[in-house]
């Protein structure tokens, strides 16, 4: 399966988020599912790759022409695709992709995970789709999306679109195991 992990490129956060970022690539690579990402080598987006190649999966990344340089660029991807901009790297991943994982990352990632999380909503396509909450990271995004639901911003049925797992191993399990959610229309 091939598999899109969106989360960090920052090489300053906390050791947690780099080692849950290892841990899932090594899950993936033994499991003999394709990374598909951001194409970098920095961050938690470094991390995912590197354990996939060292445990024997295949990774391909994704990056746009002006990210696109030497100490950023995961050079040793078996894959490497440059895009124009951003909006074809974003289409890119998700084309390929036949399930989403997110792991803690700044606004990059929030406004993948936010396009994930709509298309889904609007039944684009049906692939699984979840967060992976290291240390909490994801514990305010909760509590907004629980906002939503409560306020009807968003139906609560889609609680089960967008699911938060506390490890790697959760995450895997649930893309594993993953059965489409009942259909439920958007609109109110």
């Amino acid at each position: 399966m091939t598999i899109c992990v969106f989360c960090s490129s920052s090489d300053a956060v906390d050791g947690a988020y780099h080692a849950a970022a290892s841990e899932l690539g090594s899950r993936m690579g033994r499991a003999g599912h394709t990374l598909v990402y951001g194409g970098g080598r920095v961050g938690l987006m470094g991390a995912v790759a590197r354990g996939v190649h060292e445990s024997g999966g295949k990774v391909i990344g994704v990056i746009p022409g002006f990210m696109n340089r030497p100490g950023v660029t995961y050079t040793e991807a078996d894959e490497l695709i440059v895009t124009p901009d951003m909006r074809e790297r974003k289409t890119r991943m998700e084309d390929m992709a036949e399930a989403f994982i997110a792991l803690p990352g700044g606004f990059g990632t929030l406004e993948e995970i936010t396009e994930v999380i709509t298309l889904l909503t609007f039944r684009v396509w049906v692939k699984p789709f979840v967060l992976v909450n290291t240390s909490g990271f994801y514990d305010p995004l909760i509590e907004l999306f629980e906002r939503y639901y409560r306020e009807s911003f968003a139906k609560p049925d889609f609680r089960a679109l967008c699911p938060f797992v506390d490890t790697p191993a959760q995450a895997m399990d649930y893309i594993r195991d993953f059965t489409p959610p009942p259909l439920v229309s958007k609109w109110f």
